[in-house]
């Protein structure tokens, strides 16, 4: 479906919304979230990404400046030391224009000290690797499903996707750069079983994981807005660390993972100024990211709200509304008859 592209002004905060921004969830990494945009329809994803998305009605750009002006504040607020800069995305960040200055910019902020990028690497060219390596990345989580083709192009929604490609850029990338490679599948049971094992020998052969670990192997969920394996239930989380378990012992290699494995530890998190159940005044000030849902502010314009239930709302209407989640200083709210 086609989909708007709305450009996040200065005056939207860049707190409140999961789609774009930036989030803090109480630790030293800060999510830094540029775009919405994503070239692949993974068959899995659990923001129902790409151009096959059914629930998508927005994507979001984020002009680089305004991220890095509002991402200094936080490091202000929570400390200049040992931050993380975290690009994850509800898309892919290589779909974003400006990804290597943002980097560059990143880079630059004091206290900054690891800055790190999750993509499927479909659009990644050695050119863009040279210059996000220049810009100072420190590590890259690829997220690779599957090494054979056919699969690969099943589970990833899209015809042209090549993993031999996505295997030289990974080559590529430890050999020539200083970028530490983290090779991220999601395990989706019954359909890419048999690849979990090639792609954990693949990372050990191409040499992953120099500073990080190699491998972060991603558990198949299911959300509610996302992209349902059909057929596919996700496996109890204790069949996925037993099979984890015997795969660490196999191959040598760490497999369940901890915050610490990343230099994660908690630190001061940004108050929330909003109470579940709380009744405020907002604006509605753009689309929603998802049908049926509205851009929104409070009126101090401190964060950005998704309105849900939203439909017949005009653009510029000022409401009240409840506060349904404020989790992570991420609001969802719904309008008040």
């Amino acid at each position: 479906m086609n989909k708007e592209i709305f450009e996040v002004s200065e005056d939207i905060p860049l707190l409140g919304c999961i789609a774009f921004g930036l989030i803090d969830r109480g630790t030293n990494v800060i999510q830094v979230r540029p775009t919405t945009l994503c070239p692949l329809s993974c068959i899995f994803c659990s923001t129902d990404a790409g151009p096959k998305s059914k629930f998508r009605l927005t994507e979001y750009v984020v002009p680089a400046d305004y991220l890095l002006e509002t991402f200094r504040k936080i490091v202000a607020f929570k400390g200049d030391h040992d931050i993380e800069a975290h690009i994850d995305t509800v898309g892919d960040p290589i779909t974003y224009s400006k990804i290597a200055d943002l980097v560059s910019g990143l880079s630059q902020i004091n206290g900054v000290e690891v800055i790190s990028m999750q993509t499927h690497g479909s659009i990644l060219t050695e050119r863009l690797v040279d210059e996000l390596s220049e810009a100072g990345l420190t590590r890259i989580n690829i997220s690779l499903d599957a090494l054979d083709p056919n699969l690969a192009r099943e589970l990833s929604g899209t015809d042209w996707y090549d993993p031999m490609r996505i295997i030289e850029l990974m080559r590529y990338i430890v050999s020539n750069t200083k970028i530490d490679l983290l090779i991220a599948p999601v395990w989706v049971p019954h359909l890419n079983d048999s690849e979990m094992p090639r792609i954990i020998k693949l990372a050990l052969d191409l040499g992953a994981g120099k500073s990080f670990p190699p491998l972060g192997i991603q558990k198949y969920l299911v959300h509610k807005h996302g992209r349902k394996a059909r057929g596919v239930k996700p496996m109890p989380w204790g069949e996925f660390y037993d099979a984890l378990r015997r795969w660490e012992k196999k191959f040598g290699v760490k497999l369940i993972l901890k915050p610490e494995d990343f230099g994660i530890h908690k630190r001061a998190r940004i108050p929330v100024p909003y109470k579940r159940h709380e009744v405020i005044r907002i604006e509605v000030i753009g689309p929603g990211w998802l049908k049926g849902e509205l851009l929104a502010v409070d009126l101090n314009r401190t964060r950005s709200i998704t309105l849900v239930n939203a439909r017949g709302i005009p653009i510029g209407a000022r409401i009240k509304a409840r506060i349904l989640s404020n989790k992570d200083n991420i609001f969802v709210a719904e309008p008040i008859p």
